[in-house]
């Protein structure tokens, strides 16, 4: 795998989970969702996240985006603990701080793709990046007069992509982002993420099935039984 990241970019660490434990259910019937995670994401690295359906993959990103709380354990996006925040504050690190790319894009149907981008400066009151050269890097000036149904599920992606870093977050979760479309626009989608993780300067997690686009990522996990554990090919 690549570095990609420069020495200031690493100096920082987007994401920390220290001994995370995330639990559902009673008794016998007692689940362990997460078990003990401990991990750190540093600006600028971007890293994928495997294993089979039902190993936490999903648990790790609703935790790590302030969806969901822990059952114990420690959870920091930048220097902010999200635990004990109050749900206003929670939502404003999640609108300020986070980036989140679905598998469908979750576009709003009736907005162009620039219209996408900028509603995220209306929401945060902010001025973020500059909506067309960020639709520039991420190969879609071209399309952005159109809406969503007007799009490849390749081009949805992109300009997902591009609205998740609008805001300069420090930390983009990214779920199964290749998981509709083929094999070549599934290597244009994760080396796009890549560079814009390094030149941006953000953490990013990958949740990916997708073993061929694996080394565009600085570094590979797997879970297993809600346990991350050194990717072995």
């Amino acid at each position: 795998m690549g570095t990609g990241t420069t020495a200031t970019q690493t100096m920082s660490t987007g994401l920390s989970l220290d001994d995370v434990v995330l639990t559902f259910g009673d008794g016998d019937t007692t689940v362990d969702a997460l078990d003990h995670v401990d991990l750190e994401v540093r600006r600028g690295e971007l890293v994928a996240i495997v294993g089979p359906s039902g190993a936490g993959k999903s648990s790790l990103l609703a935790v790590a985006g302030g969806l969901t709380s822990p059952t114990s354990g420690t959870v920091r996006v930048g220097e902010e603990v999200l635990g004990g925040m109050s749900r206003r504050r929670l939502a404003a690190l999640r609108r300020d701080r986070i980036g989140f790319v679905f598998q469908s894009g979750n576009l709003i149907p009736a907005l162009t793709a620039r219209d996408q981008l900028v509603l995220v400066t209306k929401i945060t009151g902010r001025p973020g990046r500059d909506p067309d050269a960020l639709l520039d890097a991420v190969g879609m000036s071209h399309r952005a007069d159109k809406r969503p149904g007007r799009l490849s599920g390749g081009e949805r992606q992109r300009v997902g992509i591009a609205r998740a870093l609008m805001g300069n977050p420090t930390l983009l979760l990214v779920d199964e982002p290749t998981a509709a479309l083929d094999r070549t626009r599934s290597q244009e989608i994760v080396e796009l993420l890549a560079r814009e993780t390094h030149e941006a300067g953000v953490a990013t997690i990958m949740v990916t099935h997708d073993h061929d686009v694996l080394h565009h990522c600085d570094r590979v996990l797997e879970m297993v039984d809600g346990a991350v554990h050194p990717y072995r090919d």
